[in-house]
């Protein structure tokens, strides 16, 4: 089986990798020519293009690893394999899904897919197969999907090291991943711009404000796409987490200490069931 990698950041770089040793023909699309010779010589791929319009003809399943906003030219200006698949990484679906469906022949089978994993560093040196491993995997299903390629694609992703693999609607996922994923980034960065910098912070920090602010080293260009184009989920989970702040922010204001432990409580039992 051939499989084509479109984009060989860290999430794309990161299948390259994981996909070693798995016994598929593995190759890589990237406009960089020295990601592509550093995939190739250690390894993770046969061939890498810089514009690989004859091995997409070739390829049974191509994954597009690029910006939202590039992945509909992709397919656009592509000719891609009759009977195949292909699948994507993009975090958020329901705004460019249908578009995509409408590009591609009815031959061949779009099955969208988000892996809920990554890095907050750029590029191929910091792609690695571990960030799959016991990590979760979202597949996007529409009206047009066979169920074996459902059932192909959550094989697939499981054997690359995903350890839960939910199948959504594109409205479903937007809606979870504003709060699980998007509303997080907000809170980052917020709370590290936040910094009146009147200290110098890094000397007083502890896990905790290391821990939240991890992921306030973000990438630009990506998050703004990403937020901008699901602003109506991100905006209502926004508000949700506003609703909360504000319960504590009056709790504090009245001294109602009772209310914070109810609250400390209810946090606790709810980050415990997180795990199970």
């Amino acid at each position: 089986m051939i499989v084509t990698v479109v984009g060989l950041g860290v999430v794309g770089g990161s299948f390259v990798k994981a996909l070693k040793g798995k016994g598929y023909e593995v190759y890589g699309i990237d406009t960089d020519e020295q990601t592509l010779k550093i995939a190739k010589e250690e390894g993770y791929i046969i061939e890498g293009y810089t514009d690989g319009k004859e091995i997409l003809k070739k390829s049974d399943l191509t994954i597009i690893c690029l910006y939202p906003s590039i992945v509909l030219d992709f397919i656009k200006n592509n000719t891609f394999k009759k009977g195949s698949i292909i699948s994507d990484a993009v975090g958020i679906k329901s705004y460019f899904l249908n578009q995509a469906l409408e590009l591609i022949d009815d031959d061949i089978e779009y099955v969208s897919g988000h892996p809920m994993a990554g890095r907050e560093k750029k590029g191929f040196a910091y792609a690695s197969k571990e960030v799959f491993k016991g990590a979760n995997y979202i597949i996007i299903e529409h009206e047009k999907n066979k169920k074996e390629s459902i059932t192909f694609m959550q094989n697939f992703v499981s054997d690359l090291g995903f350890k839960s693999v939910r199948i959504m609607s594109p409205y479903d996922h937007d809606e979870i991943i504003s709060f699980t994923s998007q509303l997080p980034h907000v809170l980052a960065v917020s709370l590290i711009n936040s910094d009146n910098q009147k200290y110098d912070t890094g000397k007083y920090i502890g896990d905790s404000y290391r821990d939240l602010t991890r992921i306030a080293n973000i990438n630009e260009e990506l998050w703004a796409e990403l937020f901008l184009n699901n602003k109506e989920y991100l905006l209502q989970s926004m508000n949700q987490f506003k609703e909360q702040f504000d319960l504590l922010k009056e709790a504090i204001i009245s001294g109602r200490e009772d209310v914070l432990k109810e609250k400390f409580i209810q946090a606790t039992k709810r980050r415990e069931n997180l795990e199970k």
